[in-house]
């Protein structure tokens, strides 16, 4: 199999802190959503970016895959070193077989060894029933998406059989799904009977979609609600001012009051994600103070005449301690 150098797909240093990853996969998940992207491998890229960054955010598996890449090369075939072996358990989603090398496999739909296709008797000559593969997948979800129905066109492969029960090559399957109003991160929407086609008489297997919302350049969220950070002027923030703020919906004036300091949270009601119930989060707009990056001399002279003017002293309670 081939060996992926998680930190070159999300283009970071190895030593690179958690903030620094989150960073990069923000970028690269809404750079390469195949729903935008017009780069034809951008589904693959959107994967691999995901895998990525699902096994270094947790510090665990980061450790793991850290020792196991002194042995392999980006793009180049990858042999296990003796040894060792994968230490993780339970589900992967939609990921590769590199990764589901190193931090283990989901489980084949509840065939066994004597099952059809692993080396006792076939389908035909014992009339085994089984149930089909269920299927999981991830599906990004912007959070515009997130305030109506929205109609979707997702693919996946499902497994597929022979007459006798041996397994074949995947088949690329293609639905149009309708994402119901108000989805949340890490929900898991079933679909019946969408999943791996049954043996014999069994039912098909089920497709769960598990919601990952993309991440925005602008907004963080936080349940239900989102909180976007709106920069200030100094005297914007002294003075009070209104400004433009955008919205999942669009944009809107908000009063910025008097004397404010960075990291007061104004609240825009009704301005979140939506709920189930037909009702919406809210919006927080979380100030920061910011100064120009370069000052010509007759502003400098006005500010030291300011300082010069004041008796603030932004220290003041240091001297409580």
């Amino acid at each position: 199999m081939e060996f992926k150098d998680y930190y070159k797909i999300l283009g970071v240093e190895p030593d690179a802190d958690l903030k620094a990853i989150k960073t990069a996969y923000r970028k690269l998940a809404r750079k390469y959503h195949p729903d935008v992207s017009e780069d034809k491998d951008a589904e693959k890229k959107f994967k691999d970016v995901a895998e990525a960054y699902a096994a270094l955010k947790d510090p665990e598996k980061r450790a793991e895959y850290d020792e196991l890449r002194k042995y392999g090369q980006h793009g180049q075939r990858f042999e296990p070193p003796p040894g060792w072996h994968a230490q993780h358990g339970g589900e992967a989603h939609d990921f590769s077989e590199f990764f589901e090398s190193i931090f283990g496999e989901r489980g084949f739909g509840g065939f066994g060894a004597g099952s059809p296709g692993h080396g006792r008797s076939s389908y035909r000559e014992t009339k085994f029933s089984f149930r089909g593969q269920d299927i999981e997948t991830e599906l990004p979800i912007f959070l515009e998406e997130t305030l109506s129905d929205e109609k979707k066109t997702i693919s996946f492969q499902l497994p597929h059989y022979d007459k006798d029960g041996h397994r074949l090559a995947d088949v690329k399957k293609t639905l149009q799904v309708k994402i119901p109003k108000g989805v949340k991160e890490g929900e898991r929407i079933r679909l019946k009977g969408q999943g791996g086609p049954g043996l014999g008489d069994g039912p098909n297997g089920d497709l769960y979609l598990h919601i990952r919302l993309v991440p925005h350049p602008l907004f963080d969220v936080e349940g239900h609600n989102l909180t976007i950070t709106v920069p200030v002027a100094p005297w914007e923030a002294i003075l009070g001012t209104r400004v433009e703020v955008p919205t999942l919906s669009g944009k809107l004036n908000l009063t910025i009051p008097p004397n404010s300091q960075t990291g007061k949270r104004l609240r825009i009601k009704g301005k979140g994600l939506a709920l189930r119930d037909g009702s919406f989060g809210d919006l927080y707009a979380v100030l920061k103070i910011v100064v120009p990056e370069t000052t010509d001399a007759d502003t400098r002279a006005e500010w030291e005449k300011l300082a010069k003017a004041t008796s603030f002293n932004p220290r003041k309670d240091w001297s409580k301690a």
